[in-house]
């Protein structure tokens, strides 16, 4: 059973492959060992990103799990799992677009037991230490930006930074609507809206919660969950920042590809295109 479909992981291997640079197969005095397969160590690291486990737990004979981190750290310095998640999110607005007149934002407090950077105190699990994903999605559910901290962050500091993602895109309808909780709801908030000509559609504080489906703040809960199901991620052992976006902007690309296949399905053909919408 593969970690995930061929007809995801393929084209981000391929589009990864493209970013690798150019390294001589064998070591000019033929003394040292022979360099792993970047496309072996790709595969791991994947499974780690699905299952959550130790990189020893991954690691063979093969491929030790030193191996794994050097690596992981090299694609790290290069800034190539960033460049990956661009070049998803650019595929994605070319085939299908995004939907940016309306996007939402919401927390999501994770597991970090062996603390690090970006950890802090849970409030929602005994004050162990934990992380939070500030995220922002389009109409679609399909990640803009995330901005990690610690779990003892409140959702509204970290608003801003989250929202400046938006710039990067260009383009952007009038007005953007953004769509946020009850725990936005503070003249701060507001007035962060109207600085960036932003309209704000904030839950009220006091008033009786609205069912979650009849508002358009359901697809950054669903986005929450997609993200979930990368263990890696709800028990997050990683003690540095880098390393820490580094698997969520891993994440967030598996996520768009995903998306981007689903969608395409009923509107284009290609070669490896699945028998059955996924």
């Amino acid at each position: 059973m593969p970690t995930l479909q061929p007809y995801i992981i393929e084209p981000i291997w391929e589009q990864f492959l493209a970013l690798l640079p150019e390294r001589e197969v064998d070591h000019p005095l033929g003394c040292h060992r022979p360099r792993i397969p970047d496309h072996v160590v790709f595969e791991k690291l994947v499974q780690v990103l699905v299952f959550g486990c130790a990189y020893w737990r991954i690691a063979e004979e093969s491929c030790s799990a030193t191996t794994l981190r050097r690596r992981r750290d090299e694609w790290i310095e290069a800034g190539m799992m960033d460049e990956l998640e661009e070049m998803a999110r650019e595929a994605y607005d070319r085939a299908i677009g995004l939907e940016l007149a309306d996007v939402a934002v919401d927390c999501c407090i994770t597991k970090a037991p062996c603390g690090g950077e970006k950890a802090g105190k849970s409030p929602v699990d005994r004050g162990k230490q934990g992380l939070k994903r500030s995220m922002l999605v389009d109409a679609r559910g399909i990640p803009l930006g995330v901005v990690a901290a610690g779990a003892d962050r409140h959702d509204s500091p970290l608003l801003a930074p989250t929202l400046d993602a938006l710039g990067a895109l260009g383009g952007l309808p009038e007005p953007v609507s953004v769509h946020l909780d009850r725990g936005y709801d503070s003249k701060v908030t507001r007035r962060l809206l109207e600085e960036r000509g932003l309209a704000g559609v904030i839950a009220e504080k006091g008033r009786r919660p609205v069912p979650l489906g009849s508002t358009k703040r359901w697809v950054i809960e669903r986005t929450n969950s997609w993200t979930n199901a990368h263990k890696k991620l709800v028990w997050c052992t990683e003690r540095e920042g880098r390393v820490i976006d580094f698997w969520v902007a891993f994440s967030n690309a598996v996520i768009i590809v995903g998306r981007l296949v689903r969608e395409a399905w009923s509107r284009y053909r290609w070669e490896s295109r699945p028998l059955r919408r996924p």
